[in-house]
This record gives C-alpha cells, structure tokens and sequence, in this order.
C-alpha cells in the first residue's frame, strides 16, 4: 500500500495572475506557502475477487467496473490518463474541508499521481509532479484554474513563484529573516466561514474580465516584490505585511461580483475592529477559509468576535508532497 501527503496552502499576494491567459502576456507572480494540514492519499492495487474493477472512497463510496463510470472527476481524468491495468483501490482523507480555498483540489491531483506513480515503482520530482497535475487540471479537465497551487503543494515551503510568457515558472523561497517568518507564522489567523464553492465557477468569471483589471492585476503583481521587501524589514513587518494583504483584497474584490459577499464582509469587519491588521478571504472567493493576521495579543479578542466561526490553527510546512507509507510486500501481494 502506498500512502501520500500533500498540504494544502495558503495564497498571500499576486492570485490571479498565475493564469496562462494573463501570464502569457503580462508579468506574473505569486506569494504562497505550503501549510500542515494535509492531503491523504492511500492507494493498493484491488484483489481481483470482486465484481467491481476499481474502488474509490471519498465523501462517497464508488464501485465502478470501468475508468468511464467514476463520478470524480480528477480520480476519472487521471486513471484515464495513465489507463492502469489493474483495478485500484484509492482513499482520500483531509484535513480540512474541499472546496474552501486552500488548493484542495490541486493537493487532490498532485497526492494522486504521486501515490499512483509510487505504487509503480517510479519516483515523482517536484516538477513532474506540478506540471502534470497543471496539464490534468487546465488541459484534460478543463478547470479554470492558475499554476501556482500544483506547485505550492508539490514544492511545499514559502516561495514566490515568478510566471514567464513562454510558460516556464520559477520558484524561489523566501529570502528573509528567520525570526520575522516566525512571528508572521504566529500571527496568522485562520478561520472557516463554512462556505464551500466550486473556485473554477468563481475563477471562470474573472477570467472573462482580465482585459478590463489590467490595472488591477498589475498592482497585484507588484504587492509580491513588495511583500518579500517587508519580511526583510527590521521593524514591524507583521503589521506592514498585514495591512499590504488588506490592501490586495480590496483590490481583488474588483475583479469580479462573486468574490465576496455581504456575509464575508461583515466577517472581515469584525476581524479587523476587533485588531486585525488586515486579511483576506483565501482562494478565489465566494467563501471558504478566510485569514487574518494580527499582533499576538489581539487574537483573543478576534477569536472572541468570531466565536461563530471554526478557527484553524496552523504552521507552515516545508516538505511539499511525499510518500510517507511505501510498503510493497502489500503492493506485491496485490497484484
């Protein structure tokens, strides 16, 4: 049995302009770090003493006799793309809910092929990993989806990641000191507004409007320079980094109608009068996860203000996807 795991992550500046249709043509980049709540993959190859082929437990269970019958769509668009000749039995467990702003989706794929890749005795690197679960994404299933959420959950680590026109991409980890990287990670604040959305729905409609946000978009951009220029600072960068994230959410509030609502404003108002410095709502909007950071001794209060609300605590992580169970005597004697 082969078991994966792959975090989900948090986007702080430059989302929205990871998607080829602006990259391709403009400048892109994006602030990203990987965090450790995961992504669980477990796959075995099914003993042939059944009716069913493949077996694929999620939120429901499938018994399906063919690849064409499977109802999830990426577990369907992936085994249609390697075309395993044995039946599987594949189990998704996360940390936290899908569908909520933290590249769930992306994790979902990149965990998939890497576990799928190690039941077959190959080795998957970072960037075949990123690259292939981008092409499944954007090119077999049609999604309205960036590049910068593969690479986040395959890489793992804070990294900027600069987006070329000819497609290629850089990823970099921050250069800052290690102490302003602490207390940014303790000051962060994440809670679950306990809205799920389909982000390619979302993304679909500001895609249609990037010739109009060029203006926008290009201010989003120059936020990741000036991001990375205030982790280096020497005085209060948590505040600096924190109202800069307020000011990109105004900004990507523009970009289209259904990023927020009246229920995620009235959220992020009382996270910032109770003394957040800023935040903003993860993901492409809509609902989902929505972070805050905040000066040490103000997270009570906000706690406090939005006591209605889950809240997450996390750190950062730094490994990316990995196979954490290789175990092939049961791999052997499944097949």
């Amino acid at each position: 049995m082969i078991i994966t795991r792959t975090p989900f992550r948090i986007s702080f500046f430059g989302g929205g302009t990871d998607y080829p249709a602006w990259y391709e043509n403009n400048r892109g980049a994006v602030l990203a770090t990987s965090i450790d709540k995961y992504c669980y993959i477990s796959i075995r190859y099914l003993p042939p003493f059944f009716e069913h082929l493949h077996r694929i437990v999620y939120s429901r269970v499938e018994h399906v006799k063919s690849i064409g019958d499977i109802k999830h769509p990426t577990v369907r668009a992936i085994l249609n793309e390697l075309n395993p000749e044995k039946g599987l039995e594949i189990h998704h467990d996360g940390d936290l809910p899908a569908r909520a702003g933290l590249g769930s989706s992306s994790s979902f794929a990149v965990g998939l092929l890497n576990a799928i890749n190690a039941l077959n005795g190959r080795r998957s690197t970072k960037q075949n990993l990123a690259e292939h679960a981008t092409y499944i994404e954007q090119e077999v299933m049609k999604e309205n989806v960036g590049c910068q959420d593969q690479i986040t959950t395959a890489y793992g680590g804070f990294n900027v990641i600069k987006f070329e026109p000819d497609g290629s991409k850089n990823i970099s980890p921050v250069i800052a000191s290690p102490l302003n990287i602490q207390h940014l990670s303790e000051s962060m604040m994440l809670f679950y507004t306990g809205v799920s959305r389909f982000a390619s729905d979302i993304a679909g409609e500001q895609l249609k409007g990037l010739d109009d946000r060029k203006s926008e978009l290009n201010q989003m951009y120059e936020m990741v320079e000036e991001a990375i220029k205030i982790l280096d600072r020497k005085t209060n960068p948590v505040e600096a980094f924190g109202k800069l994230l307020h000011e990109s959410w105004i900004l990507k509030r523009t970009l289209a109608k259904t990023i927020t609502n009246s229920e995620i404003n009235d959220i992020y108002k009382k996270g910032c009068e109770a003394g957040a410095y800023g935040g903003k709502l993860l993901g492409a909007g809509g609902g989902g996860f929505i972070l805050f950071v905040a000066s040490r001794n103000k997270h009570s209060m906000i706690k406090e203000a939005l006591s209605n609300l889950v809240y997450v605590n996390f750190k950062l992580d730094h490994d990316g996807s990995k196979v954490i169970v290789y175990d092939p005597e049961d791999t052997e004697n499944s097949k």
